[in-house]
């Protein structure tokens, strides 16, 4: 009996999404609860469960294409018995696949790849990067490659480069027109969902927002010296590292008790003023940046802080956020200093009125007490939303993000 498969709620005010990879294919075993669709929403990727156990029948939906909540994706055959189906094409073994390519470092992978398991968007950023597909240790269901794993080898350094063919003896009119100007190319891929919400949400921040920003610097001696003082305690009693965001998470805590506007909204012709700190985290996914709410950080340690935002990036490269994390907040922390930014004008996520961006770390010559030193100095820039938040306070907030990282003391007694 066929048991038809629904798009299931996505979350609220989310109405639709796309079909973003089929994990199952027709004639496939399907255990009940087993994942047989990715979808992307405007934020995540939904995984959706099979409600039976059985075969995988008829995909009524491709890769790409849109589907409403409610409507009917696909179908599975209850109970019935795998179908015969035609042998699945041989795996790939990089080295007999191809034996005339020269290998310029002898580690790179020679393990066994489908490549018909690999997905269009993961195939997209192997072949970007030129990556060798066997030389990445996939994580997704039976094993497959997802962009998560590919963004994690290239960061960690793991991804190994396909080594590049050695030249073949060929006739000398091939010659001749290999000779000529290498052919150039272009390709199309169509957006993410995720990326073109991205797109239309920066936009709309720009059209609607006064949007300005305020810069200043900061000298990190202080949080340097507090984080390596203590880093490995920390981390021997709470399991997670002591990084940088839960100093500048305390700091904004600190700054938007005393300058509430910047933590507030404009709804209508109402401002909302909020007395709890629920603070987006920007962090990087495969589809690209999504903002994970940090809730009520003026009630949580350094250690619930860290832990929570390990847990946000870790989640995200694997694309397994949930809606209802990425939804709300009042102020959002965007760190392009991982990246080597050295100075940015972050854009606002609507409708919160301010963002804090941070950059990357450099020692500069700076005057103390009339004399020239060396410090580590970060530039850090506040955008916000000049109809709701004055000169004054944008400038007093970052003074007061400054004064805190500048001496930790003061996240302690509340200064």
């Amino acid at each position: 009996m066929a048991v038809d498969v629904l798009v299931p709620a996505l979350g609220e005010s989310i109405t639709e999404a796309s079909v973003g990879q089929w994990l199952k294919q027709p004639g496939e075993a399907v255990a009940a609860d087993e994942p047989i669709v990715a979808l992307e929403t405007d934020k995540v990727a939904v995984e959706v469960p099979a409600p039976v156990a059985g075969v995988m029948g008829e995909q009524l939906f491709k890769p790409g294409e849109t589907v409403t909540v409610g409507a009917l994706i696909a179908r599975i055959e209850e109970g019935a018995a795998i179908a015969s189906a035609p042998p699945a094409a041989p795996a790939v073994t990089v080295e007999s696949a191809a034996p005339e390519l020269a290998r310029p470092d002898p580690v790179v992978a020679t393990g066994t790849v489908d490549y018909e398991a690999i997905s269009p968007a993961v195939r997209v950023l192997l072949e970007t990067y030129n990556l060798d597909p066997a030389s990445i240790t996939g994580t997704g269901k039976d094993g497959r490659l997802t962009k998560g794993d590919v963004l994690a080898a290239i960061e960690a350094g793991t991804a190994r480069v396909k080594a590049s063919a050695a030249p073949v003896a060929a006739p000398p009119a091939a010659a001749a027109a290999a000779a000529g100007p290498a052919a150039r190319r272009e390709e199309r891929v169509r957006m993410t969902r995720l990326r073109q919400t991205i797109a239309r949400r920066l936009k709309e921040a720009q059209n609607t927002a006064a949007m300005l920003t305020t810069f200043n610097d900061v000298d990190m001696s202080a949080v340097i010296e507090a984080r390596s003082r203590y880093k490995d305690l920390f981390e021997k009693k709470h399991g997670v590292r002591l990084g940088f965001m839960s100093f500048f998470a305390k700091a904004v805590v600190l700054a938007l008790k005393d300058v509430p506007s910047v933590g507030a909204a404009i709804e209508g012709d109402e401002i909302v003023y909020k007395d709890y700190a629920d603070l987006g985290i920007a962090v990087s996914s495969p589809g690209g940046l999504v903002v994970p709410i940090l809730r009520d950080a003026q009630a949580k340690s350094f250690a619930e802080i860290e832990k929570q935002i390990a847990d946000f990036g870790d989640r995200a490269r694997k694309g397994t956020l949930k809606i209802d994390e990425l939804q709300g907040g009042n102020f959002t922390i965007s760190n392009g200093g991982v990246f080597g930014s050295l100075l940015s004008t972050p854009i606002l996520n609507p409708p919160q009125s301010g963002v804090l961006g941070l950059h990357r770390i450099d020692e500069r010559p700076v005057v103390k007490d009339g004399q020239i030193v060396v410090r580590p100095m970060m530039y850090m820039a506040l955008s916000y939303d000049h109809r709701l938040i004055d000169g004054r306070e944008a400038v007093t907030f970052l003074v007061r993000v400054k004064e805190a990282i500048e001496d930790p003391a003061r996240l302690l007694v509340d200064l």
